[in-house]
């Protein structure tokens, strides 16, 4: 259900993230080639004329599988965190907390290859040949990892950590209170 619900969140969504990526990438090309999108709109409506439907969904592929790893990371670590501080004698609230921090790294880990991929799909241009560099997420990774080595996919580790493992800390330690308050009151 985790897997499930990352994954068509991010499909849903996939629009709205595809539009960011490039509007923060749009400083960084050369003049002639930005696409100076005034917001968020202008953005969905241009790649929409532009690219057709199907171009508002460019890198949803690996925007999926990142949603899902991500999830995968971090339920089914924060699980074995919280056995593994339970032997340990560590208290209740402490082990919530300390267990949803270390699944957030482990998220991070887990996910920022998928993320770096899902990045470069959705921020690549045609070349002067009129190709893409990508055929595919998966000839993006082939490419990568030939050309650049495996480090290449964690590029910004520290930086996607400080981004996610909040984000995941939080989301479980609300959902754990969540479980003890309809536990309290029998739900």
């Amino acid at each position: 259900a985790g897997l499930a619900a990352g994954g068509l969140g991010a499909m849903v969504g996939s629009p709205a993230d595809l539009s960011l990526i490039r509007m923060q990438s749009d400083s960084l090309l050369p003049l002639e080639r930005r696409r100076n999108y005034k917001s968020v709109f202008d953005a969905l409506t241009r790649i929409l004329k532009d690219e057709g439907a199907g171009g508002l969904f460019t890198g949803v592929g690996p925007t999926v599988v990142r949603a899902m790893a991500l999830n995968m990371g971090m339920l089914a670590s924060n699980d074995q965190f919280k056995e593994i501080l339970k032997r340990r004698g560590v208290g209740e609230q402490a082990t919530t907390i300390g267990s949803a921090m270390l699944a957030g790294f482990v998220a991070s880990g887990c996910s920022l290859p998928f993320d770096f991929v899902k990045t470069r799909m959705q921020k690549m241009e045609k070349g002067p040949d009129g190709k893409y560099p990508y055929k595919s997420p998966m000839d993006c990774a082939m490419q990568t990892l030939k050309n650049e080595g495996p480090l290449k996919f964690y590029t910004g580790f520290p930086t996607y950590c400080v981004r996610i493992a909040p984000h995941v800390a939080l989301t479980l330690v609300f959902l754990d209170a969540l479980k003890t308050a309809e536990g309290k009151i029998g739900l």
